[in-house]
């Protein structure tokens, strides 16, 4: 009787697994990058507190009528007004959102589903000086150097380190680009325009009030590697 029930246990875990499928549109897995437009920004307002809404997957595959603006769809997490979120697609009155806080000392993500009515779009700023961009910026497991160049680039460097299971993984950019637009756009090493290569790296910058906003491909280092996040200048 024993050996049924593990079997049955073990079959059922198999199915489970076999179900998931991690390109379920309803399904809030992150930003995905975009090639044609940058990452937006927003706030959270209207309410003191907004709670996360979940994918069906979540809740070992009990939400599968999520996202809804029902209780079972709520989960636990929750962020507070004014905190501020990298924003992706939408799914009817929902937005899929990752949050890193920016006095956090480790790197922990938090992405779910928000509802949208609740987001209020930030402005990135609309004409950077070189100054702007200059400096040293930093966010957990990271930082991010950006230097006047030749020509009016801008020299970026930068080292993201995430810890692994035995060894850290890591990554690296280095790269000379234009300013233009309010937005530093470029490929791997800058040397090709951005519009018209594909590259293993791609990276966009812009600046929100006082911080960096930066997103990547996921193709600038080792398995779980991204630079993507809002970044402060250190002092």
């Amino acid at each position: 009787m024993k050996t049924i029930s593990l079997a049955f246990g073990a079959m059922l875990l198999a199915t489970r697994a076999f179900a998931y499928d991690a390109y379920d549109p309803a399904n809030c897995n992150g930003v995905d990058w975009n090639d044609q437009s940058p990452l937006a920004v927003s706030k959270i307002t209207g309410a003191p507190r907004v709670n996360f809404i979940k994918s069906p997957y979540d809740g070992d595959f009990t939400a599968a009528s999520c996202p809804a603006a029902t209780d079972a769809c709520r989960q636990k997490s929750y962020l507070v007004a004014n905190d501020l979120v990298l924003a992706g697609r939408t799914r009817g009155e929902f937005t899929c959102v990752v949050y890193q806080s920016l006095t956090a000392k480790k790197r922990t993500w938090s992405k779910g589903w928000l509802p949208t009515t609740v987001l209020a779009p930030i402005a990135p700023m609309p004409s950077p000086q070189p100054a702007d961009w200059l400096g040293t910026w930093a966010i957990p497991g990271g930082s991010i150097e950006i230097k006047r160049a030749t020509g009016g680039k801008l020299h970026i460097m930068g080292e993201m380190v995430v810890p692994g299971a035995q060894d850290a993984h890591t990554g690296v950019i280095d790269a000379q680009a234009m300013a233009m637009n309010g937005t530093i756009a470029f490929v791997d090493d800058g040397s090709t325009p951005f519009e018209k290569a594909e590259g293993e790296c791609r990276v966009r910058m812009q600046r929100f009030g006082a911080l960096l906003m930066v997103k990547d491909n996921d193709g600038c280092g080792g398995a779980g590697v991204t630079f993507t996040g809002l970044y402060q200048r250190k002092k």
